[in-house]
């Protein structure tokens, strides 16, 4: 099987994943009456894949498994379309200000969550690796 047709079932594979756990979180929370699903789904997203291209930049992974991580696993999980979709919903329902800190809130806090995820993957990739090489030349 050639690398391109693994990234592509690796893209398949996380989206899928990715995709269920969003629908699932999404029942979870639907019956709040406000887009609080999104707003986890946008935000750990945005931790976790800033944590994955820290670790990476470290630990080079193979090809099909950084696509299937970051583009399929993170872009399957996160939803852009869907916050659109929920702050036009509440600007909607006369709620501007609501809709204002939705978005501010999910745009700052994504964000924010990816440097902490970065900073959190890059300290912590940098410790085992440091780790590994005493053990080894122990």
């Amino acid at each position: 099987m050639t690398e391109h047709w693994k990234t592509l079932i690796a893209i398949g594979v996380g989206s899928a994943i990715g995709t269920i756990g969003r629908y699932s979180l999404n029942l979870l929370t639907l019956e709040t009456g406000y887009p609080f699903g999104t707003i986890i789904e946008n935000l750990f997203g945005s931790l976790l894949l800033g944590f994955l291209t820290a670790w990476f930049l470290v630990y080079v992974p193979k090809e099909w498994l950084k696509a299937g991580l970051g583009v399929g696993l993170c872009g399957g999980f996160t939803t852009m379309s869907t916050l659109a979709a929920d702050a036009t919903f509440l600007f909607q329902t006369y709620k501007p200000f609501e809709a204002v800190m939705y978005v501010i809130g999910s745009v700052l806090g994504g964000i924010l969550l990816a440097l902490v995820g970065y900073f959190a993957g890059s300290f912590l990739a940098k410790k085992i690796k440091e780790r590994n090489k005493e053990v080894n030349s122990a």
